[in-house]
């Protein structure tokens, strides 16, 4: 999504052309940036989001995740180059997301293509325990649930941004995808004609969709990268809305990283190549440490391009709904006019220089959904013709025949054995509460990763 109000096409992307856990691990560290490189500098940040313990706007005080892990300090690096911060100082006392609106655009932020990234996990089912009324993060009712509203929240915010209003939307985690691809919401690989589309489309998907994992922000950020280099160079922004970390086992050594976070910080790291911000908004009870950790100590980067905002934290202060709703957007897009400049200082935007990165072409949408579809895309090109959407579209869209609730996915044997935790192992330990893992990931967990009860009785099954 986003769009300057320039029609020009010189390439300096002002104009527009087609867009063709372990639960209880401590995070390693990943060490400071090298010269030379753009670096996120903490002490320069806003802090929006401050935990606050009061209940409003239908969420309850979201579950309180362990101390983050204080990694050592590093060794004395190089004074980064420190970009110029004169469009970036936000205030942060806004009542309303058109005020955001604003000051984003006050603060220089031009021009901006939205690309939407979901996680289906199958931690969906509990992590809404405490912030989410017990119920799955994906319930479909009357009322949004925490991955509508962020959707509909940030949609609004950035829609004054963007011209043509296209917007690709993807999921990741399900049984089709796991953590090596991602799928497309449409079998043509279409993308959605604004957020009320995007909404709409997506409470079509879930009923459908069998949550699996593990969890790897990787497949997502490759994919926004392969359509960052189609559309020629233009600056876009990443929105990953997820339920959880991404998974490390717990034969992960401490101060290593597994596989799926391996692959992620590089991902993030070959990202800043690209006229390409990464914004992750955590919704459910967390824990959120290691998200804080790869806010802030991901390696040198051409660029910071990643930033953590958890959403249940926001939406649980006894604020006005329209304040709590204001406080998100800022807090998910306070960086973004720096992170844009960024991009213009270092001449990467609009840039159609080759950088390699995987050329990736996502999946078909679940079984079941548009069988008439045919698939013959495989580039994200603006089509010729598109319906349009109302322009006085409500954040919640009225919907429909909506689902009451999304029916359960179809469930396999091999789900009701598989430890819901690394998704491999057999279940072969069972806890007092009476949820089942495996032995490998049971044997360090203080609470029960399903109902969060504390573990006082761990049983061998055999």
């Amino acid at each position: 999504m986003g769009g300057s109000h320039s029609s020009s096409r010189d390439g300096s992307g002002h104009g527009r052309s087609p867009r063709s856990g372990s639960f209880q691990q401590p995070p390693p560290h990943w060490g400071a940036g090298g010269g030379g490189y753009y670096a996120h500098d903490p002490s320069a940040g806003y802090n929006y989001g401050a935990p606050a313990p009061q209940q409003g706007g239908g969420y309850s005080t979201p579950y309180a995740a362990a101390p983050s892990y204080q990694a050592p300090a590093a060794a004395p690096a190089a004074k980064p180059r420190q970009l110029d911060r004169r469009y970036s100082r936000i205030a942060d006392d806004y009542h309303s997301v058109d005020q955001v609106t604003d000051a984003l655009a006050q603060a220089g932020l031009e021009s901006s293509n939205l690309i939407v990234g979901i996680d289906f996990t199958k931690s969906n089912e509990w992590t809404g325990k405490f912030s989410f009324h017990g119920r799955s993060l994906h319930h479909i009712s009357s009322t949004p649930n925490p991955y509508e509203q962020a959707i509909s929240i940030i949609g609004q915010t950035m829609s004054k941004f963007d011209e043509d209003n296209l917007i690709p939307c993807f999921g990741f985690g399900d049984a089709s995808t796991h953590d090596q691809d991602v799928f497309c919401f449409y079998p043509d690989e279409r993308p959605c004609n604004g957020f009320s589309e995007a909404l709409h489309r997506y409470r079509e998907i879930v009923p459908h969709l069998r949550l699996a994992g593990p969890t790897s922000f990787a497949p997502i950020i490759e994919m926004a990268m392969t359509i960052v280099q189609q559309s020629g160079g233009q600056y876009h922004v990443l929105l990953i809305i997820a339920d959880g970390q991404v998974t490390r086992s717990v034969d992960t050594a401490s101060g290593q990283l597994s596989s799926q976070e391996q692959k992620t910080v590089d991902a993030i790291v070959k990202a800043s190549e690209l006229p390409l911000s990464i914004v992750l908004v955590g919704v459910g009870d967390g824990p959120w440490d290691m998200m804080k950790e790869f806010d802030d100590n991901i390696p040198a980067r051409a660029f910071d391009n990643f930033q953590f905002v958890n959403f249940s934290e926001i939406m649980s202060k006894n604020i006005a709904q329209s304040r709590k709703e204001a406080a998100f957007a800022l807090s998910a897009l306070m960086e973004i006019p720096q992170q844009y400049k960024a991009t213009v200082e270092l001449g990467i935007l609009g840039s159609r220089r080759s950088v390699k990165a995987p050329d990736r072409v996502p999946l078909p949408p679940p079984a079941g959904i548009d069988a008439a579809y045919s698939y013959p895309s495989k580039s994200f090109s603006k089509p010729t013709t598109y319906p349009q959407s109302s322009s006085s579209s409500s954040p919640y869209p009225h919907y429909e025949n909506p689902h009451t609730a999304a029916p359960a996915a179809p469930s396999s044997t091999y789900d009701n054995q598989v430890c819901p935790i690394c998704l491999v192992n057999p279940k072969d330990m069972a806890f007092g509460c009476g949820h089942q893992t495996c032995c490998d990931c049971g044997q360090s967990l203080e609470s029960c990763p399903i109902c969060r009860t504390p573990i006082s009785t761990r049983i061998k099954l055999y």
